[in-house]
């Protein structure tokens, strides 16, 4: 036997290896510069802040500090405020928040269906809910106040009410932009109405719907939020309204780090939800070059 013979092949990597390998490393390269641009802009927005109210050009008395508001920070967390400790107001906020979502979301998406199925309805609703999204969400929240007092429930409403409008039109959309050939066809092979809204119509405008979600929950805070500043007895638009009568800007901007947190963190849970409940759509072509 010959020594050439003897000696066994080196593997050889296919292409398609080699190609996932390159594709792997570029989106690692890419997920590095963008968290190292992330970092970059936050150390640059805070330390110019910190340094131009050392400086005195900036004043902090009006525009507050990164490290005083770091100091309130703790200071929230570890004694409270003079309602009850911090956690607690986080706690209030969020369930006032959730609640309203929750409820908004659902009226919004059963709204939008039937009016997206409904030309008639449409056409009867459709002017009235106009008006109300016309209204002044803080006039809502004095009207949802005088009725129902300091509560929690006029705060859940406010939320519901600005989650509402933003689901509502979504999903109305999104019935509308249904491929009418489908439900015809769906029609054709004997499906019930019932059926073709759960099996078509629904998963077709699921797309819209959890669109609207992604901002929907930020605007169930800002519903919350504007609700306790208006008047409640505990919560984290409380403690920015009593923060802003003591002249706190730091107090302010600490209570706005943790709703930022907040709607973070929700914005992340509802990207989780649209990944498990869209896994069935192919990626569109922006998401493809963006795995890249």
């Amino acid at each position: 036997m010959s020594t050439a013979s003897a000696v066994s092949p080196a593997p050889v990597e296919s292409s398609a290896q080699l190609s996932a390998g390159a594709a792997k490393r570029a989106r690692r390269r890419r997920v590095a510069l963008v968290w190292a641009g992330r970092i970059g802009l936050a150390v640059l927005v805070i330390g110019g802040w910190q340094a131009f109210t050392t400086w005195g050009i900036v004043d902090p008395f009006f525009f507050g500090q990164p490290s005083g508001i770091a100091k309130r920070l703790v200071d929230l967390f570890r004694h409270g405020t003079e309602f009850g400790s911090f956690y607690a107001n986080i706690w209030t906020t969020i369930q006032e928040a959730l609640v309203g979502f929750a409820l908004g979301a659902v009226t919004g998406v059963v709204f939008g269906v039937a009016l997206g199925q409904s030309r008639f309805l449409a056409d009867v609703l459709g002017p009235y809910i106009k008006m109300v999204n016309a209204i002044p969400r803080i006039v809502l929240g004095s009207i949802f106040i005088v009725a129902f007092g300091i509560g929690v429930l006029p705060k859940i409403l406010l939320a519901a009410v600005l989650v509402f409008f933003i689901v509502f039109f979504n999903a109305f959309q999104g019935v509308r932009e249904v491929d009418r050939n489908i439900l015809a066809n769906a029609r054709v092979l004997g499906a019930s109405q019932l059926q073709i809204i759960r099996h078509v119509t629904v998963p077709s405008a699921l797309t819209w719907i959890i669109a609207s979600l992604h901002s929907a929950f930020g605007f169930a805070i800002v519903g919350a939020l504007v609700g306790e500043v208006l008047g409640a007895q505990s919560g984290l638009g409380l403690v920015i309204k009593t923060a802003q009568n003591n002249f706190d800007p730091n107090g302010v901007f600490a209570t706005m780090l943790v709703i930022s947190v907040i709607v973070l963190g929700a914005e992340w849970v509802i990207g989780k939800l649209e990944h498990r409940l869209l896994s069935w759509r192919p990626p569109a072509p922006s998401e493809a070059s963006n795995a890249l």
